[in-house]
């Protein structure tokens, strides 16, 4: 009797295990809203992209409100996103880069060729900064208050529909 009731149990218990890890990995883990959501930006200690020699910390991130944009050289979408990036330091909104698992040289020339909008870029080139943001992959992009709290965080390519419906009524919220 126990072994019938083991042997009926064992393929329910199976079932439901793999019913359980199938939802698990059709999640898409980017939709989910970051975790230092209303949490002070991450405490960091870095040189620019520009100058080896200078460094910033998160004070650099407070003042004003700041978009906060994770990209990289060899990431395709941030140079579709470069654009809107330009345009939106154009209309006085203060962007500040993180320059992501990059070589400093490649950096550069990216920003020489597609522009750059960003009053400093922090030079990230092992992604400790990334990492402590929660960034998948770039671009991410953070709308960071004036005192240095992420309110939004944009995942992906920022396009300019999203610019229009969703930096823009972030920007204006928190300032």
């Amino acid at each position: 009797m126990k072994r019938r009731l083991l042997l009926l149990l064992l393929p329910i218990g199976f079932l439901g295990v793999a019913l359980f890890f199938y939802h698990g990995l059709s999640l898409d883990p980017s939709q989910r809203d970051s975790v230092l959501l209303a949490r002070a930006f991450p405490s960091f200690d870095a040189t620019t992209l520009e100058d080896p020699e200078r460094r910033v910390d998160a004070s650099l991130i407070t003042g004003e409100v700041t978009l906060v944009n994770v990209w990289g050289e060899w990431c395709p979408a941030c140079k579709q996103e470069m654009p809107q990036l330009l345009s939106l330091a154009d209309e006085g909104i203060r962007l500040v880069g993180v320059n992501y698992r990059d070589t400093r040289e490649k950096g550069r020339e990216f920003l020489a060729e597609f522009g750059n909008p960003f009053e400093v870029n922090i030079f990230d080139p092992e992604g400790a900064l990334g990492f402590d943001l929660g960034v998948y992959g770039a671009p991410e992009t953070f709308v960071v208050d004036a005192e240095g709290v992420i309110r939004y965080h944009h995942k992906g390519y920022i396009s300019p529909s999203d610019v229009q419906s969703r930096i823009l009524p972030e920007v204006a919220k928190w300032r």
